[in-house]
């Protein structure tokens, strides 16, 4: 079993997930609750980015990774809800 994470792996889904957060693009129309939504969930992508690299800078690795895995997991979901355009991007997102 896996119990560490390396600075490898670490770096590669701070990259990834950026990258998605980057790309995300909110296509909820406005003044609608889907738009809300999509400002939630583009809001819990962040802060959750945010806390991991927090949680990197403090030597907390492992913590950091899960963090990041609830960032992504946020603007998957945002993804696959329809609030985001991730132009069709299956290598970052699990759309189409």
């Amino acid at each position: 079993m896996e119990t560490e994470v390396s600075k490898d792996k670490l770096n590669k889904y701070f990259s990834l997930t950026k990258e998605a957060m980057g790309m995300a693009r909110i296509i909820a129309p406005e003044r609608t609750h889907l738009h809300k939504a999509a400002l939630d969930f583009m809001d819990m992508a962040r802060r959750y980015y945010t806390d991991a690299k927090d949680f990197k800078e403090k030597g907390k690795w492992v913590t950091a990774f899960a963090a990041l895995n609830y960032a992504h997991g946020w603007l998957d979901a945002g993804a696959r809800l329809g609030l985001f355009d991730v132009q069709h991007n299956s290598q970052l997102f699990t759309v189409d």
